[in-house]
């Protein structure tokens, strides 16, 4: 295992437990078996390694989801399947969730809170679009709210097992889940969120993707890849980032070409963004 991963999937384990302040490099660096010297190489501090997390499980996460709400062609199953998704991806990584959602309430580190509100900016787009595609024009007023409900399931319900331990039936809970929604999208009709307030959200958490972050990932990707269609596809988009040779339809058809492959999808998701598709 490379060393960095070892000390994130480690410091997950104790933030879990312990939280980002009372947990100590020295308590990380024992925990795996490694010296202050190995972690200080591979992060600068400890608050490095905490965004070092953010960044990697969110990106995760999210581009789950993002890829069921792109790929899902029945409308009728789409709900269901963001939801089964949300909980599935939330169960898969329940470590770095419990301490994330934990961390949420208690911390006042500006970074973690900008990074926070950017994620949380990201998941917005997801499921706005989800449901302009479900309701269109019927729910033009309130579409915000119906937003902003969406996300309070997902975090209310997800604490039943994130921090009661308790066994759900992830099937009935995304049914359940989807006939709460249509519901609220049939009858709400005093809207509270405009759109004018979501764009101050929006502008408040705007954060760009430089250059050198979505090179270094593809590199760390084309090196994991065995040789294949998307090691290919993914070498082409790295040389096309710093040359710019090639046609915007081609690009989109290259980051098609690595979207289904599921090392890739978080890749593809961050190029998405990255070249504004």
């Amino acid at each position: 295992m490379i060393k960095k991963q070892l000390i994130m999937e480690k410091a997950i384990e104790l933030f879990a437990k312990q939280g980002f302040e009372a947990t100590s490099v020295q308590q990380i660096t024992e925990h795996c078996g490694i010296s202050k010297g190995a972690f200080y190489l591979s992060f600068k501090s400890k608050d490095e390694l905490i965004i070092a997390l953010i960044d990697h499980f969110m990106i995760q996460i999210i581009s789950s989801i993002d890829y069921v709400v792109k790929s899902s062609e029945d409308s009728n199953e789409l709900l269901y399947k963001f939801y089964y998704s949300t909980y599935h991806s939330f169960h898969k990584h329940s470590d770095f969730a419990r301490m994330f959602m934990k961390e949420q309430t208690q911390t006042f580190n500006q970074e973690f809170i900008s990074k926070t509100r950017y994620y949380d900016s990201l998941i917005d787009k997801i499921i706005l679009t989800m449901i302009d595609r479900l309701y269109g024009e019927s729910v033009k007023e309130t579409k915000y709210d119906l937003l902003f409900c969406i996300k309070g399931f997902m975090r209310t319900y997800s604490e039943l097992f994130l921090f009661y331990n308790v066994t759900l039936d992830l099937n009935l809970l995304s049914k359940s889940l989807v006939e709460k929604t249509n519901l609220l999208a049939k009858h709400t009709s005093i809207p509270f969120i405009s759109q004018d307030l979501m764009k101050m959200f929006e502008l408040s958490t705007f954060e760009e993707l430089k250059q050198e972050q979505i090179l270094e990932l593809l590199e760390q990707k084309i090196e994991e890849l065995e040789a294949s269609i998307e090691k290919e596809s993914l070498t082409l988009l790295k040389q096309h980032i710093v040359e710019q040779n090639l046609s915007r339809a081609i690009v989109k058809g290259l980051v098609e070409n690595i979207r289904n492959h599921p090392h890739c999808r978080p890749v593809s998701y961050l190029l998405d963004r990255y070249f504004q598709f």
